[in-house]
């Protein structure tokens, strides 16, 4: 680890994994951009497309955004590896580079307090003549501290209209973060109305507010949540209005139903429990009768149903929540661990357990048992001293759901308890193997056999296997990867069967696919001492190939 940095290689390679580290490696020459800050480092990367890439230092360690589609997942991509690599190199200058940030930070501070009140007010006009969303926001900010009711309520409204971001009356995803952040200024301005002392103003604002974007959220892509983080935002300062205003408990109650009984409720949050102080007894009375008898009307409607579940928690009725909850018991066992853990919850292990082994029972097999109400019960049972029960479950479970989970539960229970010996390891794959039915190409799926033996290890018995037929185009990448440097004359042979299909395919992800087998099997033939050979086939392959620039241009970067 570099003294300069938080983080080095290793910590890439454990975050984005050792097939997206190496591929990072490919990428180091591709980044540009660099910028490092006193926490933050930015680049772009170019691959496919142009990525922009984002690593941030905390106190625990370093994440990444990328805006790759894989990092846009969550994942630590390639692309942030390569970032960060090329931020590895340069660790020397790291210290001064961060020193620059900080002191430029700081200057601008300074600078900005010893200006006088005509020049700042001389740059935020300046800046607000040129920044129309700006002048919005401060506009807006003048009304909330304003006297004007009218105007405040029109330009709250005015930022939940979603028609200058829409297309085709629809906000795409390109659009959604700016629409966001022009919401959250709405947030803003309810909460300086509660902290001005016009909180009961804020509580009839809030709502309508939460309606608007209620009604407009189907037409949103939210895919990265932006919007629903604001909408709950906008629902935190109802309830904040809420709390300081003290609005009629029962009218409060009969506008909490309506909304969460409503088709509108998805894109917030909002939650009875933490009304409890506003409703007092009065409004959540109100409630449970509004409860019930949405209950009657529609006994199976989810909504109501989610609406008693809240009432009857804060009430404690652990017993007719039971209730509610056995009238309509689902085949996967689901329920049942709902009730399982309201039992527990409430103190009652022995109900719980008896409620959960009912689960087990009662599951069909076409929908369960539910894989979190199998867990609860093995963990249950290994609390209580019965590991001879978790194998048993965990065995009947792998016989129900033939996958690698099943296996790996089963080997684990197993060797909990002292008896995962080769006759019990061979049953098991036996299963396996009897659920499974040999391939004749790539293109079809693999068997969980195979993703067992790999996991185990037993690489010499996955490739039996692999040969026998019960493996698809990605095992058999995953053996040779594996198994390259022991076996490089089976790899490469994998390597070159896996590249023949995607010559006749086009694209950016799959001339990185084709790259990276390529540089697989010229391992291979590094392994071998052959690299003559591999020339060879390059050379045929460039000149069959020749018409796919972008795919000569991946080869040349990678020295192919």
């Amino acid at each position: 680890m570099s003294n300069a940095l938080g983080f080095g290689r290793d910590d890439l390679r454990r975050l984005a994994g050792s097939r997206s580290f190496e591929r990072g490696l490919g990428y180091l020459s591709c980044v540009s951009a660099l910028e490092i800050g006193e926490k933050t480092i930015t680049a772009t990367v170019d691959s496919t497309d142009v990525y922009e890439v984002e690593l941030t230092e905390h106190e625990d360690g370093l994440s990444g955004w990328c805006d790759c589609p894989y990092g846009q997942e969550g994942n630590f991509c390639k692309h942030c590896v390569a970032v960060g690599l090329a931020v590895l190199q340069q660790s020397e200058s790291v210290p001064k580079r961060r020193a620059a940030a900080a002191s430029r930070g700081r200057q601008l501070a300074t600078w900005l307090e010893t200006r006088s009140r005509d020049e700042l007010l001389a740059l935020v006009k300046e800046h607000i003549a040129a920044d129309g969303d700006l002048r919005s926001r401060l506009e807006l900010r003048a009304s909330a501290a304003g006297d004007d009711p009218s105007a405040v309520r029109e330009r709250i409204l005015a930022l939940l209209d979603t028609r200058p971001f829409a297309h085709y009356s629809y906000v795409e995803y390109a659009d959604a973060r700016a629409y966001g952040l022009q919401v959250s200024e709405a947030v803003s301005a309810l909460r300086t109305l509660t902290e001005t002392g016009r909180a009961t103003e804020a509580v009839g604002l809030a709502r309508s507010a939460i309606e608007a974007l209620a009604q407009a959220y189907g037409e949103i892509d939210d895919s990265d949540g932006v919007i629903g983080d604001v909408a709950n935002g906008l629902a935190a300062a109802h309830l904040e209005a809420c709390l300081v205003a003290h609005p009629d408990p029962s009218q409060t109650a009969d506008w909490l139903v309506d909304h969460l009984l409503s088709d509108l409720s998805d894109a917030t949050d909002i939650l009875l429990p933490e009304y409890a102080d506003v409703l007092k007894a009065a409004g959540l009375s109100r409630a449970h009768e509004r409860a019930a008898a949405a209950l009657r009307e529609s006994p199976r409607g989810w909504a109501a149903k989610d609406l008693m579940e809240q009432l009857l928690r804060m009430e404690g009725s652990v017993d007719a929540l039971v209730a509610l909850h056995a009238t309509d018991l689902a085949p996967s066992g689901a329920t049942h661990l709902l009730i399982a853990q309201e039992l527990e919850r409430a103190g009652r292990p022995a109900e719980a357990l008896e409620w959960a082994e009912r689960g087990l029972r009662e599951a069909e097999p076409d929908h369960g048992p539910e894989t979190r109400l199998v867990d609860f019960a093995c963990e249950r049972y290994s609390q209580a001293g019965r590991p001879a029960d978790v194998v048993r479950i965990r065995h009947e479970v792998l016989l129900r759901r033939r996958s690698l989970a099943a296996y790996q539960n089963l080997r684990a229970a197993a060797r909990a308890a002292g008896c995962w010996d080769e006759a019990g390891r061979t049953q098991a794959l036996d299963a396996l193997r009897v659920d499974a039915r040999p391939r004749k190409s790539f293109g079809q799926p693999g068997s969980a056999l195979v993703d067992a033996l790999l996991d185990d290890r037993d690489h010499d018995a996955a490739w039996v296997a692999a040969s026998e037929g019960y493996a698809d185009g990605s095992q058999w990448l995953a053996l040779a990867d594996r198994t390259r440097e022991r076996r490089p004359a089976e790899a490469l042979a994998v390597y070159l069967r896996l590249v023949s299909p995607l010559l006749t395919r086009t694209g950016g992800a799959t001339y990185e696919h084709l790259t990276e087998l390529l540089l697989s099997a010229r391992a291979c033939h590094r392994a071998q001492d052959t690299e003559d050979e591999f020339t060879a086939y390059m050379t045929t392959l460039r000149t069959t190939q020749k018409r796919k620039r972008k795919l000569m241009a991946m080869l040349n970067q990678h020295g192919l």
